[in-house]
């Protein structure tokens, strides 16, 4: 029999191709994954090791290592050096140009540096700082230039409590309505470091913060005691990193360290340590992994479906050579383990190219990527891992034995007679069992019944009973339509057919032969039903997602973007920094930015429950401001007389709409008391973000004379182009004289959007190649039939059809087969994708339910097209066969 089915193989090797290319596309993408997936956490752990540098040990506490601790390190025998693992963050500043930057302390010994030297040296004496290349470009820095830190040092009050003069330092504590003042505060001071060395980082160490800078121990050591307010604990190192003196027993001074300290700590090797802070960033789980490999099942799902239908018409086409064997003694046995061993060598086979595929994939990603400066360390050659190789070998041929099991039954049903009688079309059996249909609409009606529960129990508060009852009731519903399909969506395909092709002889030819073998019909066009719902699905989800997300940060924040100096001080606690008037005449220049309105803002006081409570008021024109604002709701009713209260602060203080508020000129440092007169207004509470008051300009300069423009609403023409005007608006700032705060709705719109985007984008991406293997199995199909309906192809031929007809038969056919088949999943997708964003989106408000009307255009385009072309080369097959040939006897 092996050579048997050998031989049949080399005979049927064109319909067997089809189902081998959904095979090799489905182990390729499982075999990219696990490979992907092991450079992800090498990259990961690789990263995270580059900061221990080649330190021998980490000790690590979850408690700290306080000084003491670090000393016993230190003590114990066989330890050469210790370094505590410090990471802090300043401001620096050099002439107009402002970042931040984390800095690191000179490591004590080589082995604990991380960065490599790129000109100059490493600091090694207080006023000294090394900075990354690219930091010190962008900062315009070279070798010997000053730069200025600027740090917080804690200032006690005066002896009446006041806190430190603003005039000579600028406060950047926050204090909260009804909090006590401290008996002090912190100021920021400057100091010039000199430039003695850039620096670059290899691996990666710091590539998460965008490099480190290297200050010396005695400067950082020094500004840490100085940031401390009196009774703050000291400072406690959460890991210290350990090399050895040569000849030491690395085991031996591990224990030594362990039994010295108490606690929690724990020492660990460099690798080890590396490996469980990458298992704590992922929660012990290789998430990306575990989500990339459900699309892979997803794809082999749809390759076992092109499989199965495959084999179910291959051993319809050799009735004959099957009931032959039975007629010279072959038993129902031998027959099913001829199939099967078919499949098992197609899957193998397939199974093994598949994976040189994805191992190619991953391997010119790597390439591609190294050519690239990514900043991180990437490895120049995939590491092909025995799991990479046995599990996508083990899948491909297991699913594509699954997939034969069918086949193979039906093989051991052919009758010994059937080679008696002459070779004519062969067909399957069509009909489907009461239990099938019984379990198809038990499937449909209680999933449905959960997907409605899921909803209402998102839009009740509950989102994670929501999701998970909306999750397993779309699950149930959507296996109840793919095991009843056989029941309908032939039907509907011929429907469909009759429907949209009139009355010509080909066209309804077409959809006839939809129903000739309705499992077949049913199996290929449910293959591409599954891709193109989820792709639909999470398209839906996506757009939902967003546009509540948008509608929701509209509602939060009143403008689109929002420039301020005292951006750190809503609750009007100091005196507010005069904006300079060429921000405003920066931010119009920036394209994409429609119109700019400024508001004035000083400190004012507001008598509640018999309590002066300070906040910060916003002067702002009612007119500009009703132009530019999104919700209009947020400044209606805003003239002279009123005073705008945000939601936030009204129920913080029982504030209702209509109640009278005296704002009273808050009392400022005495070289800037302001003059003016209190105002009584009438309150009107609206969904404003924030924390700050708004009047018009008018009424905040009668409350306070003089008052400065301290910030700017800004306008964006089209806010979906925040992701690009967004960072144009911030480059164009960055060079201001003072800090400016970039803040708003459309900054908040711009991270998500991205967010949003890259992941549907992936997604997507993903999902396409079962949509890729579906439409394979659309070629397949008609490759069949072409095979399966010679003799009736030859008969319409003698009887007058050309060959363009019979090739334009075959395409009605593909297309009204891919295109019903992705019509029904994108309707499916939307439904459930709704179901999911109403679920999991409610808690955060109103959900916007939308449809993707380009992604869902765009699929079925590709369906029809895919399904045009899918019949070219049957078409072709079918118009080259003779109808004397095909009418032949056997």
């Amino acid at each position: 029999m092996v050579r048997l089915t050998l031989a049949q193989m080399r005979r049927s090797i064109g319909r067997l191709s089809a189902a081998g290319i959904a095979i090799l596309i489905g182990t390729a993408f499982l075999t990219a994954t696990l490979l992907a997936g092991n450079v992800i956490n090498r990259i990961t752990t690789d990263s995270i090791a580059a900061q221990f540098a080649d330190s021998d040990l980490v000790v690590a506490s979850s408690a700290g290592i306080d000084e003491a601790g670090l000393a016993e390190i230190r003590r114990t025998e066989g330890v050469e050096a210790a370094d505590p693992q410090v990471l802090r963050a300043f401001e620096l500043v050099s002439g107009g140009k402002r970042t931040y930057q984390v800095v690191v302390p000179t490591a004590s010994d080589p082995r604990f540096e991380a960065q490599e030297l790129v000109e100059g040296a490493m600091p090694s004496r207080p006023g000294e700082i090394a900075l990354p290349s690219d930091v010190a470009e962008r900062l315009g820095l070279g070798l010997g230039d000053s730069v200025t830190v600027v740090r917080m040092v804690w200032t006690p009050g005066a002896e009446d409590g006041a806190t430190a003069d603003a005039s000579e330092t600028t406060p950047t504590d926050e204090t909260a309505p009804g909090e006590e003042t401290p008996a002090g505060t912190y100021v920021d001071t400057n100091e010039e470091l000199i430039l003695v060395g850039t620096l670059d980082d290899p691996m990666g160490a710091y590539a998460q913060v965008g490099g480190a800078g290297v200050l010396s121990n005695e400067d950082l050591t020094a500004w840490e005691a100085e940031s401390y307010a009196p009774g703050e604990s000291t400072t406690a190192y959460g890991a210290v990193l350990v090399a050895l003196a040569p000849g030491a027993d690395l085991e031996a001074v591990r224990s030594s360290v362990t039994g010295s300290l108490a606690g929690d700590t724990e020492v660990w090797t460099s690798a080890e340590y590396a490996k469980e802070q990458a298992a704590q960033m992922t929660g012990g789980e290789d998430v990306f992994t575990y989500v990339i490999l459900t699309f892979a099942a997803i794809a082999l799902l749809v390759a076992a479906l092109v499989i199965a239908n495959t084999f179910q018409v291959l051993v319809a086409q050799r009735t004959r050579t099957l009931a032959l064997l039975r007629c010279v003694g072959a038993d129902r046995k031998q027959l099913a383990r001829s199939v099967l061993l078919e499949a098992m060598i197609l899957g193998v086979v397939a199974s093994v190219a598949g994976i040189v595929f994805g191992i190619g994939l991953v391997q010119l990603a790597l390439t591609v990527a190294g050519s690239m400066d990514l900043g991180i360390p990437l490895p120049s050659l995939v590491q092909v891992t025995p799991v990479a190789l046995l599990v996508p070998l083990l899948v491909g041929t297991v699913v594509t034995l699954v997939a034969s099991f069918s086949p193979a039954r039906a093989a051991t049903r052919v009758a010994p007679l059937a080679a008696l009688r002459p070779s004519d079309a062969p067909t399957l059996a069509s009909g489907a069992g009461r239990v099938r249909l019984a379990i198809s609409s038990i499937l449909v009606v209680g999933g449905a019944g959960l997907l409605v529960m899921g909803v209402l129990l998102g839009q009740q508060g509950s989102a994670e009973a929501g999701l998970l009852a909306s999750t397993a009731g779309g699950a149930a519903s959507f296996v109840g339509v793919l095991v009843g399909a056989i029941f309908w969506l032939p039907k509907v395909v011929s429907l469909v057919g009759k429907v949209l092709t009139g009355s010509g002889s080909t066209a309804k030819l077409a959809a006839a032969n939809t129903l000739r073998n309705p499992r077949r019909t049913a199996a290929t066009s449910t293959a591409l039903l599954i891709g193109v719902t989820l792709v639909a699905m999470m398209s839906t989800g996506a757009v939902s997602a967003r546009m509540s997300m948008n509608d929701e940060l509209d509602g939060r924040y009143p403008v689109d973007v929002s420039l301020a100096t005292d951006g750190y001080d809503e609750y009007g606690g100091n005196q507010p920094v005069a904006l300079p008037q060429s921000t405003i005449g920066t931010a119009e220049k920036v394209e994409g930015v429609e119109s700019v309105v400024p508001l004035t803002a000083t400190s004012v006081t507001v008598a509640l429950d018999g309590d002066d409570i300070t906040f910060l008021a916003r002067g702002v024109d009612p007119d500009g401001a009703a132009a530019l604002v999104r919700d209009k709701a947020a400044v209606e009713g805003l003239a002279p007389g009123t005073v705008v209260v945000p939601a936030g602060v009204a129920e913080d203080w029982g504030i209702s709409s209509g109640d009278e508020l005296v704002l009273t000129a808050a009392e400022l440092p005495e070289d800037a008391n302001p003059q003016g007169t209190p105002a009584t207004l009438e309150a009107l509470v609206t969904p404003m973000g924030g924390r700050a008051l708004l009047v018009t300009p008018q009424t905040l300069e009668g409350v306070a004379t003089g008052t400065p423009v301290t910030s700017a609403w800004v306008g964006l023409a089209d806010v979906n182009d925040a992701a690009s005007v967004v960072p144009a608006l911030q480059d164009a700032l960055a060079e201001s004289d003072l800090p400016i705060d970039v803040t708003g709705a459309a900054v908040e719109r711009a991270m998500y959007q991205k967010v949003v985007d890259t992941i549907l984008g992936v997604i997507v991406g993903l999902l396409a190649v079962a949509v890729v293997i579906a439409l394979i199995g659309v070629a397949n199909t008609l490759s069949l039939s072409v095979i399966e309906r010679r003799r009736e192809s030859a008969t319409l031929r003698a009887i007058g059809l050309s060959r363009s007809q019979l090739r334009w038969m075959l395409a009605i056919e593909g297309m009204l087969i891919a295109g019903v088949g992705a019509v029904l999943g994108i309707v499916l997708g939307v439904l459930y994708g709704w179901a999911g964003a109403s679920s999991a989106l409610a808690v955060m408000g109103d959900v916007t339910l939308a449809v993707p009307w380009r992604d869902v255009a765009l699929v079925l385009v590709v369906a029809l097209v895919a399904g045009l072309l899918a019949s070219v080369i049957p078409g072709r097959a079918a118009a080259r066969t003779s109808p004397v040939e095909a009418l032949a006897v056997d």
